[in-house]
């Protein structure tokens, strides 16, 4: 090769390199943003030179009250941000409670991520930035040094939905793969309207906090089944044939009964026969938030016979459908009764004192308690928001299989 040649490769090496510093730099401005301090304020910076004004949007934040085409309705509170004279926007928070917080940026009315900071959640249809801020509420949120369960996407037929595959989350706890002849109690944990099949294990941190329980002796080690609850779905939208379209608040077949009378055959009976679980009530449990939650009191009311442990998180109660399906939701009072003359274990609610759905779950607490039912309760502060589901997921998975 000659010299002439090499020259000019390591020329466009440089350059290409260059290149990609200078795009970095434009990205980010070499800044730290998020910095969480020692009192566990947060600075929070963004590089924006020509930007005339610039807010941090965040669940730290007092709400905000904004008029809507449905009314007046709360939304995450803004703060403004100051700019110094290196075009760098700036701004520091009060200490935060321990928790796993999200954000973003507003830049002249745009709405944008931080460049600066690579860890980002999807709910729904929304990308924002997240960070964790250390302490006892929070503590099992983070990667700890335990032994670490695996986190598997399952594909499995469902027949009663006619599909011949979805997909499905399944966390097998540290050891399952070792020990070939240890079988395992099972929690089927269901998520919220909008969500899917990967909403527990990326905004509801449910691996760490398995991890983190059973390492502290806390939890029993289990199985954990994640399944999608909308029944039109075979998986997270974007990884099914002909799926790149918007995630939806509300999906097809997600609450006219398609999921409660597809769960024990398709779900429960797949999971019996290509895991080693402990195939009887005593050792399954199911819960959900919303209509998670809306699912789980449905499910476990129509077959009383199969969870012992029954969690419903901020749910949904009562529902009116109509169509084949329309029976799952009938006569809630009668299959209550039948379910409680088989002795669940737990039966658990809980719900955030702001929460929409506080009315009815509080009816339907007058319902349990009117015929003496045993159950557990419950109320923690704020709204339908995915800080109480950590914190009941964090509490319901200790109470089970003891």
């Amino acid at each position: 090769m000659s010299r002439q040649l090499i020259t000019i490769i390591v020329f466009l090496c440089m350059a290409l390199t260059a290149n990609a510093q200078e795009t970095i730099g434009v990205n980010t401005g070499d800044i730290t943003s998020p910095e969480i301090r020692n009192d566990n304020s947060v600075v929070f910076r963004l590089l924006a030179p020509q930007a005339k004004e610039v807010f941090v949007e965040g669940d730290f934040l007092p709400k905000r009250k904004v008029d809507t085409p449905f009314g007046e309705m709360e939304q995450t509170g803004r703060a403004a941000m100051t700019r110094d004279d290196k075009g760098v926007w700036t701004y520091v928070s009060s200490p935060m409670n321990p928790e796993m917080h999200t954000y973003c940026f507003y830049v002249d009315g745009m709405r944008i991520n931080d460049p600066s900071n690579v860890y980002m959640l999807r709910d729904i249809a929304t990308y924002t930035n997240y960070f964790l801020v250390d302490g006892p509420l929070s503590e099992n949120y983070f990667v700890r040094e335990v032994p670490h369960g695996t986190l598997s996407k399952v594909w499995y037929p469902s027949p009663k939905l006619g599909m011949e595959r979805r997909r499905m989350t399944v966390y097998t706890p540290a050891g399952y793969e070792d020990n070939t002849s240890k079988r395992y109690p099972v929690l089927y944990l269901l998520h919220g309207a909008g969500g899917d099949e990967n909403a527990w294990s990326e905004l509801g941190r449910a691996a760490q906090i398995l991890d983190n329980l059973i390492a502290q002796g806390k939890a029993e080690p289990m199985i954990v089944v994640m399944p999608n609850g909308n029944g039109a779905q075979e998986a997270v939208p974007g990884e099914y044939p002909n799926s790149m379209y918007k995630p939806m608040f509300m999906n097809p077949k997600c609450m006219e009964g398609s999921i409660e009378v597809a769960f024990v055959s398709d779900v429960v009976g797949f999971i019996d026969s290509h895991y080693r679980t402990q195939a009887d009530k005593r050792h399954r449990a199911i819960a959900g938030l919303s209509m998670g939650g809306f699912h789980s009191l449905w499910i476990s009311a129509n077959n009383p016979d199969t969870f012992d442990y029954i969690g419903l998180f901020s749910a949904a109660i009562s529902h009116q459908t109509q169509g084949e399906n329309a029976w799952v939701y009938d006569n809630l009072e009668g299959k209550i009764a039948k379910l409680f003359e088989k002795h669940p274990r737990l039966y658990y609610i809980a719900i955030g004192s702001a929460d929409f759905l506080i009315k009815d779950n509080t009816e339907f607490r007058h319902l349990l308690d009117s015929k003496g039912y045993r159950y557990e309760y419950w109320e923690t502060d704020e709204g339908h928001i995915w800080a109480n589901w950590r914190k009941y997921l964090n509490q319901f998975a200790p109470k089970l299989f003891k």
